[in-house]
């Protein structure tokens, strides 16, 4: 009989669920949405409860529609959202919302935490700046505003730990996610003593550290019942979504590089340590392989830049997409292709949202520079998917210090407008490799580290097998002067308006 994985993906507005057979051959995927909520401005939360619901009915929709039977799962996987802060008690029942990776209420906490160390020395520790993104931040803030959940509370877990604790009634978490915490050294892959002390945290609220190939048990009788798996089914710890979708993509031996082109998008690679950039603009997950890192650079807008343009400019060519029953993004590509490289000398700064690496500049805003009369919405087009394409190059360029790159394999949604990858290509003057699996590449990370786990694969380099190259895009040299001089304006850009960015957002705080 064949036999499958099961890897769940816990993300930001859902849970995906997804059949493999042991050959990597996806066999069947749904989602089930669960809940965000929005107290106050910048506070975002989810409810642990939902994500096991949403665990348990996937689980019981995906076996019954794909009409794979429960004895024949091997074993059970996950890929997670990073960076939260879950308490529970000691009974293990959540003690409040989680709040989420996208929560930014911990500034206070973040100043707090620079006070007591200073932000090179943190980075040094934990592969990361110090910052209220990560979970130690939001530790601090329930530790200040809810002291009573605090001094209660027995463990702070992630996502993914919450569910391995519902189907296996143990608590543990694994190193790519403790990496996301800004508590874990990330030399020694323990919790730091130095940072728990400084920050006065318990280190007893911390789990215990595993392998994200390690078994944590078997689905117990009660969590069977529930989601519909068979009792004793084994129950692979996982990892965290960065570093799943690096081992999807085939991201498994050092030096090699990929990169996510979705609403927001990175550049990522395999190492054998964590880069420390000089100027702290990267970060590092552990890979999923324990002997492995994944420095890494991520910025705010890629796909949402170019979402943008087409909601706030592009009412006519929405219009027409609809009528001739087409993607309102196919018209845009034609309107990109009549424009030349370099959009006629019209640069886009794409930072709507802020911006991570390399600017680390929450006031960064987006700006169309070099606009003329004769400038035409292709240009404008044009400009936007070069943008984000040079802000890549710049986490690129930083990583390609640590390695040399000959080439980057590409996954998301984004990597479907060949467009936009032409244009990727031809900036970067790298090669880039399309895999089979483009989305579903951070659930076939989660499998392969299922399948590891229970000795189906000898070790992660299996991925390179299962998500094979099945599209190469080649740089045309023809354009590489004109951006390699495009990119240096782009560059010398941002450091131009960063004081006007910055008198901007005072002006807008009033």
């Amino acid at each position: 009989m064949e036999q499958y994985i099961l890897a769940h993906d816990l993300g930001t507005s859902g849970n995906k669920a997804t059949l493999y057979n042991l050959e990597g051959g996806l066999t069947a995927s749904l989602v089930r949405d669960y809940p965000t909520y929005y107290p106050h401005n910048g506070w975002v939360e989810q409810s642990a409860e939902d994500w096991w619901e949403a665990v348990c009915a996937s689980t019981k929709s995906l076996l019954e529609e794909s009409g794979v039977s429960p004895s024949n799962i091997s074993c059970v996987c996950f890929s997670a959202q990073m960076m939260a802060c879950l308490l529970l008690d000691g009974d293990g029942v959540p003690m409040r919302n989680a709040l989420i990776w996208a929560d930014t209420r911990s500034a206070e906490q973040e100043r707090y935490m620079l006070g007591r160390v200073d932000m090179r020395a943190g980075y040094r520790i934990t592969g990361h700046r110090l910052g209220a993104s990560y979970s130690a931040a939001k530790l601090l803030w329930v530790k200040e505003h809810e002291p009573e959940i605090y001094q209660k509370a027995d463990k702070m877990i992630n996502a993914k730990d919450y569910i391995v604790y519902k189907l296996t009634g143990r608590l543990m978490t694994d190193y790519s996610d403790a990496s996301g915490t800004n508590l874990l050294d990330i030399g020694t892959k323990r919790w730091s003593g130095e940072l728990l002390e400084a920050f006065d945290i318990r280190g007893a609220l911390l789990p215990d550290l595993y392998p994200s190939t390690h078994v944590a048990g078997g689905v117990t009788p009660a969590a069977a019942r529930l989601c519909g798996l068979v009792e004793g089914t084994p129950v692979v710890v996982g990892g965290g979504d960065g570093s799943c979708a690096c081992v999807g993509a085939g991201v498994v031996q050092p030096g090699s590089v990929y990169n996510v082109v979705g609403s927001s998008s990175w550049v990522s690679m395999a190492a054998t340590q964590p880069y420390f950039d000089p100027d702290m603009r990267t970060f590092n997950f552990v890979h999923l392989d324990q002997n492995l890192y994944t420095p890494c650079g991520s910025m705010q807008s890629a796909g949402y830049s170019y979402n943008w343009f087409r909601s706030t400019l592009c009412g006519e060519e929405i219009a027409a997409a609809n009528i001739a029953g087409v993607s309102s993004y196919k018209i845009l590509d034609r309107l990109v292709e009549r424009s030349p490289a370099g959009a006629r000398g019209l640069l886009f700064l794409p930072y709507l949202l802020g911006e991570r690496s390399p600017h680390w500049d929450l006031d960064a805003r987006g700006a169309f520079v070099g606009l003329g009369i004769s400038s035409e919405k292709g240009d404008m087009a044009r400009a936007v998917l070069e943008g984000v394409a040079f802000n890549l190059k710049i986490i690129l360029d930083i990583l390609g210090k640590y390695t040399r790159i000959e080439d980057v394999i590409l996954i998301g949604g984004g990597t479907k407008g060949r467009t936009w990858l032409q244009i990727i290509s031809d900036i970067w003057q790298k090669e880039l490799k399309v895999p089979q699996y483009l989305e579903e590449a951070t659930s076939m990370g989660a499998a392969i580290c299922g399948g590891v786990g229970i000795g189906a694969y000898s070790d992660f380099l299996v991925a390179e097998k299962l998500n094979k190259t099945v599209d190469v895009i080649v740089p045309n040299p023809e354009n590489a002067e004109i951006y390699s001089r495009l990119y240096r304006v782009f560059c010398r850009a941002y450091q131009q308006l960063a004081p006007i960015y910055k008198d901007l957002a005072d002006v807008s705080r009033g």
